[in-house]
């Protein structure tokens, strides 16, 4: 397979998968832009061994041996992510233990679902969200990864704690609760409540707590935005200000979060990129 076709491959994925960051990266020169494409293709393998794997335990097993093959120099030429992400490898000074980090953040959901304490959950959105910031920084900013690391994992904090605000739903299906019981003990919420998806004002205080917390790191991430090469901080910008809006987003639909998936508009989008 021509590398070429590998990257094509890479792309087709993060289009098909994720609209919001395709449209951000797609701002991106082409080189950088490539690069993206594959760090993000290895993301959803991961991401998809856990969701809709049928042997998650093993499989995520093989995958974290094929990802030492790799940086072993045995690579399966086959494969066009890893034949892409090789590539990005010999261009960028790549971090390998935020990739391992990844897979870890990745085994965490097959053994936990629940979160005792918000610093349990920080924890749990390092692996599995600043990680993915911290495999992008080498390609993003080279030569500033150590300037703008703090910057990248509250950027994946924020992002994650975007992503379980909106998806309480879908998770309770899975019988997932990423919401800290702490926070809900603090508020007088029980897991009870949660299933029978009722918007309460318990569930909004719960809620408006976390997104308090998602909100403080966007505003750090932000803090270090303008230390980003010109042709990355446009991209990196839009992508948080795109994400943070899905807040605002589920508030103007009454946290309706039970049985509705929320997204930022196609022209919120639009005006958020044109306004960067």
């Amino acid at each position: 397979m021509e590398l070429k076709q590998a990257y094509s491959y890479c792309e087709r994925i993060i289009a098909d998968n994720s609209k919001s960051f395709y449209k951000a990266f797609s701002l991106l020169p082409k080189e950088k832009r490539k690069a993206v494409w594959a760090v993000y293709a290895f993301c959803r393998k991961v991401d998809d061994i856990v969701d809709e794997g049928s042997h998650p335990e093993p499989e995520l097993k093989a995958f974290r041996k094929d990802f030492d093959e790799f940086l072993a120099g045995s690579i399966q030429w086959d494969d066009p992510m890893w034949l892409a992400l090789e590539d990005v490898f010999e261009s960028y000074d790549m971090d390998a233990s935020a990739f391992y980090g990844l897979i870890k953040g990745q085994e965490m959901d097959l053994t936990i679902n629940r979160y005792r304490t918000l610093d349990e959950l920080l924890d749990y959105s390092y692996h599995v969200a600043s990680t993915v910031g911290l495999m992008l920084l080498p390609i993003l900013a080279p030569g500033r990864t150590a300037l703008l690391k703090d910057g990248a994992i509250s950027l994946g904090y924020a992002m994650q704690i975007t992503n379980i605000l909106r998806d309480i739903g879908e998770d309770l299906s899975m019988d997932r609760i990423y919401l800290p019981q702490d926070i809900m003990r603090k508020y007088g919420l029980a897991e009870e409540a949660l299933g029978s998806g009722t918007v309460s004002e318990s569930f909004i205080q719960v809620w408006e707590e976390l997104a308090s917390i998602a909100e403080f790191h966007y505003d750090r991430a932000f803090e270090t935005i303008n230390d980003y090469p010109l042709s990355s901080r446009v991209p990196v910008k839009g992508a948080a200000l795109v994400y943070r809006e899905i807040l605002s987003t589920i508030r103007s639909k009454e946290y309706t979060v039970f049985h509705e998936k929320h997204y930022v508009t196609d022209d919120s989008k639009q005006s958020i990129l044109q306004c960067l």
